[in-house]
Order: C-alpha cells, then structure tokens, then sequence
C-alpha cells in the first residue's frame, strides 16, 4: 500500500499472474487494473521461468505494452470479453510485424503483415498477444524441439510438454499466460493439454477459421485454445468462432455416454494410472446421473492410413508453401516430405475416404450424445532433441504414445480434453470426450461439469504463481 493506505497497483497486477482469463478480463473492464499493469506482471513471469521450460520463441515486449496502452485507452475496453488477457500464439499461424516459421529453422521469409483471422478475432476481444509459441518443424510431432532448444513440461521438466502445440501448453502450465492459441491436426492440442494439465477443444469442422499451412492438413487440422479452467476456454472458443461469449447451455437432460478404451492401434493400450482415470470419470458421470454404455467407434486400419497419408503430404504441402529448401530440413522432417511427394504422385489423398468415414462416425452417434476415452497411453514423452532422431524413431514413439486422437481430424468432429487423475509421480492425467458436428457447446458443458465435481490443479505445482513455492525472478 501507499501512503494513503490505498494497494500499491503493481502489487495488485502482480496478483494478476495465474488468476482466470475471464477474471483479469473482469478486473481491466471495471479499471481495477491496467491492461499495461497486468502484461508488465507476465512479462517479468516468463522473464522469471521461461528459461526452465522454453516455451516463446520470441517474447514481444514493446508490442504488446503498447497493445495494452492502446486496450486501457479504448471506448470499448469496457464491452471486450478479454480485455487486457496477456495470450501466446503458436508459431504457426500469422501475427502482423512477426515471422512465422512454422517451427523450421529454413524458413527465412519477412514478417508478416496482417494477422490471421483468429488472432484478429482474440486481438479484437482485448486479448494482447505477447509472444510467440514453439512448435516442432512443421508442426509434425507429438514433441517440441529443434536445434538448440528442447521445450520442457513445467509439471517435470525431464518430460516434454507434448506437440505441437507444446510451446503453447507449456506457456499456460507455467503460469506464463493464462490462455494460449494452438492447433490441431493430430492431437496437437489435445495431447499438450493432457500432457500439461490442461483443458483444451479442437472444434468441428469449418466451426474456427483454420487457414493453416497450406491447405490445413487436407482439412484435418483445427485452430483452438489452451487453459486452465473450462470458463477460461469456452469464452475462446467463442471469440475465435466469432461468437458471442456466453453461459454454456444445459442440455436439459442426463446425457447417454459411450465409454471406449479400446486402442486404434493393435498392441497397444492405456497404462494403469489412465484406466483409473477413466474409471473415476465414469463413477462421476453415473453419480451426475448420466447414462454410460460400452461403445467402440468402428475405427478402421483403412481411416488410420487415410490420416496418416494426409500427415505425409501435409509435410511437403506446407514447406512448399513457406517455400522452404528440402536440404535444410531435419533429416526427419526431410524423410516426412519426401514420402509426402511420393503419396501426393500416387493421388493417395482421396476427399471420398475422410467423406465415407465421416458418415461412418457420426452414425457412431446416433444412440450416444458423445464418447469418452483415453488420450494417451501413459505419461508424456521424454523432453530431448527428437529432431536428431529419425523419422522412424519419431513415428513409432508418437503413435505408442497417442492413438486415441488423429481419428477424430480425420472425421473432422469436436473433442475436448481435460485433466481427470494422475500418475503416482504427480503428473496429469487426462481424458478425450467426442461429439457429433455441432457438439462444441455440449462437450464445453459437460467439461464444465466434470470440473465443478472434481476440480483440478491449475499449475504446475513447482511453476504455480498462485503459491508460495512459485519461483523467484532470477
């Protein structure tokens, strides 16, 4: 307090880091605290962990107190859902006046001049974007690191905080910002949210603008958000859907729940700490009321080679579009491309099979209202320089780490993340539910509902800036 007795406003902003999106938004609409306030107080945070976790390739200091200045000034700060709300934005997607690379280390063009359309959306809601997120090359693994940097995840720091969005989760896991942007082509954002203890959503198909690379992983890939609480998401969802945030609408009625845990691929299987964790949410849902059925998706060998041949060609698609030289390239990046010129020669990429097994999945739907399962097999993978392995290596270790997601790009329908247990070390566990087109809304409550029953950690514990272990600047 100052001499009058009044709180010192850097101390209160100060108190800003790790509170909710939605209530720093509250606190700058009602002019408690300063957009500028509450970015100087997350700068000096990533200034304090960022080296332990190396989530921002490039921090944007300047820029975004100047985006604040121009947030506290505005007419209309006191109507923006997010006003003055500190964001990271994967280095993947356009932000005017920053290069966007896409995680490779070849791509040597100018900044950028407009913003993507999601970035303008989050930028317009009063979201201040500072700083860009890591990705791996081409955003193509389910780890995050290149040459001379290894993203690490802030619950172990031996641990990486998954991909590709891993530079976004590890971000909000650290208390760095309390909302990222990412997305999803893979489980991209699903598999960093389970990784970090986070809650995520990669929407249906044409609910987001994607415009990703170019031509979005043949429409498998999806722009959403990263967060730490379902309010948090929702209000994210909204704004980059170019909605209107709002209360999230019960369905009225208990939902029918089909439970699968059976693996997409053959041998593989969900380590005891998961299976737990799925057990705990069905003992939640029934105790809620709900209905859960066992129901196995009919996922075929067929519809796993459809996503995997548009993860091939999306390789070479996209270093072609940033114009990137092959032989600069990662030998595994390099290998992914090359197959992907050998997949697109043999028109492998057929529109009519993600058609066919998209009709096939949302008859899925017909007697549930969504599905519940694992996101991963067990903890994540360990935080070290993937891309000097091979593109063997790599592969194998992502798909025994995470088969329960690329069907769903492949379909183009909702799911969304959250955490749901832990293993015995402490580290997060999570669970995927699915819906029909449309479900967004539906899986955005139900999460809601999960969380008000058994709420989560929000930080890690060594990173919470909420606690009195949060680490000192240094």
């Amino acid at each position: 307090m100052d001499a009058s007795g009044a709180a010192d406003p850097a101390q209160v902003a100060a108190g800003t880091v790790g509170l909710p999106a939605t209530e720093i938004a509250r606190l700058v609409r009602s002019g408690e605290v300063t957009a500028v306030d509450v970015v100087r107080a997350h700068l000096a945070h990533i200034d304090a962990v960022d080296a332990r976790v190396g989530a921002f390739r490039v921090v944007r200091r300047d820029m975004a107190l100047a985006e604040a200045h121009a947030i506290d000034t505005a007419l209309t700060r006191f109507a923006l859902p997010l006003a003055g709300v500190p964001i990271a934005v994967k280095d993947n997607v356009a932000v005017a006046g920053e290069v966007c690379t896409d995680g490779s280390p070849a791509c040597t063009k100018g900044p950028e001049t407009k913003d993507h359309p999601v970035v303008a959306r989050l930028r317009k809601a009063g979201a201040i974007v500072v700083g860009i997120t890591r990705a791996p090359e081409l955003c193509l693994y389910g780890t995050t690191d290149g040459p001379g940097t290894v993203s690490r995840n802030p619950w172990d720091t031996a641990r990486s905080p998954a991909g590709s969005s891993g530079g976004s989760a590890a971000a909000v896991a650290s208390g760095s910002v309390p909302l990222a942007h990412g997305n999803d082509g893979m489980g991209s954002l699903r598999l960093p949210a389970a990784a970090c203890g986070l809650v995520t959503l990669k929407p249906g198909r044409g609910v987001v603008p994607a415009e990703i690379g170019y031509d979005s992983w043949s429409g498998m890939a999806e722009n959403g958000a990263l967060a730490t609480t379902v309010a948090d998401l929702a209000v994210a969802h909204a704004v980059m859907a170019g909605d209107e945030p709002g209360p999230l609408a019960d369905p009225g009625r208990p939902l029918r729940i089909g439970i699968s845990t059976r693996s997409p691929v053959p041998g593989v299987r969900a380590d005891a700490a998961t299976r737990a964790a799925v057990d705990a949410v069905v003992a939640q849902l029934t105790a809620a009321g709900h209905t859960v059925v066992r129901k196995d998706p009919p996922i075929t060998p067929g519809a796993a080679a459809g996503a995997m041949t548009r993860w091939m060609i999306g390789a070479e698609n996209d270093a072609e579009h940033l114009g990137l030289d092959r032989a600069a390239l990662q030998p595994r990046s390099r290998t992914h491309a090359r197959i992907g010129r050998m997949v697109h020669r043999a028109g492998l990429v057929r529109p009519a099979t993600a058609e066919r097994f998209r009709e096939r999945m949302v008859g899925f739907f017909a007697d549930v209202d969504v599905l519940l399962s694992p996101v991963t097999t067990g903890p994540p993978l360990a935080a070290r320089p993937w891309h000097e392995r091979s593109f063997m290596a790599n592969v194998v270790a992502n798909a025994r780490w995470a088969p329960w997601t690329a069907a769903w790009n492949l379909a183009g329908l909702p799911a969304v993340v959250l955490p749901a247990g832990s293993q015995p070390d402490g580290l997060p566990v999570a669970v995927q539910f699915v819906g029909p087109p449309g479900a967004e809304g539906r899986l955005l409550w139900l999460a809601g509902e999960l969380e008000r029953l058994q709420p989560w950690r929000r930080y890690a514990p060594v990173f919470d800036p909420t606690a009195s272990s949060a680490p000192a600047p240094v």
